[in-house]
């Protein structure tokens, strides 16, 4: 990660002024800890002020490291300092992290098995791992430090963070969603950091399968309802795997078939094929240049899409999404959050209301039945678990208009009558359904369920 001239000048300036004099038989196993500290801070002081890292850019990371050892021995010297080699080691640790990578959270950021990184301030960091959230002992140095690796992260992104602007969000290059409130917006806290990791590979169906998520069956099921190109929502709470599963469909689709997918913070990682990709644009510094996902998916019509993927649906932009799925686009996918398959139907109604196309409640239901064929619901039980809790579809009955009919259902009371993790049953009869999908070539077996 690269830093500018003007950011290493400022990182210099904002470091604590320390004054430290050294002794001349410092021993180390008899000082007391703070005084190490002080050491190790008047040592990378003076390295920062007398070193322009941006030297170091383009060197590999053994040959940066080698670098920043000889600058601090060279001063260790110059100074008669008495450091031990762990010393320095730690010394050098932190000043490579804090110039090319993340700070104190470097580890944590490697850590594929952690998926969210979450910064109430300076003292206190947790993270998620296998849907478990717990506290690390990892800390910043002070307030101050926190807030040098917040506006170094976002400043090559063209954006910042002050009393004019004390939010922002963003994607890192490596893909990561960082979200940063700062004071007075985050009351009692300097900076608050957010940080959401995706895997590099990504979950399969079968890692989902083996860790008890859904059935084989049922992925089956699934697998042959995106072949035949039905219209699918994903649907969960916040961190239940909406996106991860939407991933995995979209990899069911045919490779010959061109997919355009649109999303607020790329997230998506399908298979090489005939893929589009796009992604919306905040605003800038001066509030324009915004660019939404209405009219993302507004463009991708024109762009002769066989289906769209829209990441999440969040706004005015549902209608869009909906008519495309009505018109021509069959078999697209999104994600939208609920709390259950019928929580779904009134949030998609009070976006259609939004929209401002003039819609009452009476079409704006009629728009959604004839849309949406599936509704893939997630949840995540207390142990960070995540698993597949229902599948519904939506029909017109002549008594109810839009009643949801449940397809498949897993909750805990199944599991406490002694069903495995993954079993489902088959809750009401969708015959019209699954014939639809009969007569488009994927047999589906009424058995399986």
């Amino acid at each position: 990660m690269q830093v500018s001239s003007r950011s290493n000048q400022v990182a210099a300036d904002k470091l604590d002024k320390l004054e430290y004099k050294p002794s001349g038989n410092i021993n180390n196993e008899s000082v007391h800890t703070s005084e190490i500290e002080n050491l190790n801070k008047y040592i990378a002081n003076r390295f920062i002020k007398e070193t322009d890292i941006n030297t170091l850019n383009g060197l590999t990371m053994s040959k940066k490291i080698t670098k920043i050892y000889q600058a601090l021995h060279k001063i260790i010297l110059q100074d008669k300092l008495m450091v031990s080699n762990s010393q320095l080691s730690s010394i050098v640790k932190g000043i490579y992290e804090d110039a090319f990578e993340f700070g104190p959270i470097s580890s944590l950021m490697a850590d594929e098995g952690i998926t969210e990184i979450m910064i109430n301030g300076y003292d206190e960091i947790f993270i998620e791992a296998e849907g478990v959230i717990k506290k690390t002992d990892i800390v910043f140095k002070n307030k101050q430090h926190l807030r040098n690796l917040a506006e170094k992260l976002i400043s090559p992104l063209g954006l910042r963070v002050d009393e004019s602007f004390p939010m922002a969000d963003s994607r890192l290059k490596d893909g990561s969603r960082i979200n940063i409130v700062i004071s007075p917006v985050a009351v009692n806290r300097n900076v608050i950091m957010t940080i959401r990791k995706f895997r590099k590979n990504l979950l399969t169906i079968e890692d989902m399968i083996s860790r008890g998520s859904i059935s084989e069956k049922v992925a089956d099921f699934i697998e042959k309802c995106v072949h035949c190109r039905l219209n699918i929502i994903v649907t969960g709470a916040t961190s239940t795997g909406k996106t991860t599963f939407l991933n995995i469909m979209a990899n069911f689709i045919p490779l010959a078939e061109r997919i355009i997918t649109i999303e607020e913070t790329v997230e998506l990682n399908l298979r090489p094929g005939h893929i589009i990709r796009m992604e919306g644009r905040p605003p800038n510094m001066e509030g324009k240049g915004e660019i939404t996902l209405r009219e993302l998916v507004r463009n991708s019509l024109r762009m002769r899409p066989d289906r769209i993927i829209v990441g999440e649906i969040r706004g005015q932009e549902a209608v869009d999404v909906l008519q495309a799925m009505n018109t021509g686009h069959e078999g697209s996918m999104t994600t939208l959050h609920s709390n259950s398959p019928a929580d779904l139907i009134s949030r998609l109604e009070t976006m259609l209301l939004m929209s401002g196309m003039n819609l009452n409640p009476s079409s704006a239901r009629r728009m959604i039945i004839s849309s949406i064929d599936l509704i893939i619901h997630f949840e995540r039980d207390v142990n960070g678990h995540r698993y597949l809790s229902k599948i519904s579809g939506i029909y017109c009955s002549e008594s109810r208009i839009g009643e949801m009919a449940e397809l498949e259902i897993r909750d805990l009371v199944t599991v406490l009558k002694g069903k495995s993790k993954n079993e489902y049953i088959f809750c009401k009869d969708l015959r019209s359904l699954f014939e639809r999908i009969n007569r488009r070539g994927k047999r589906i077996d009424f058995e399986i369920f």
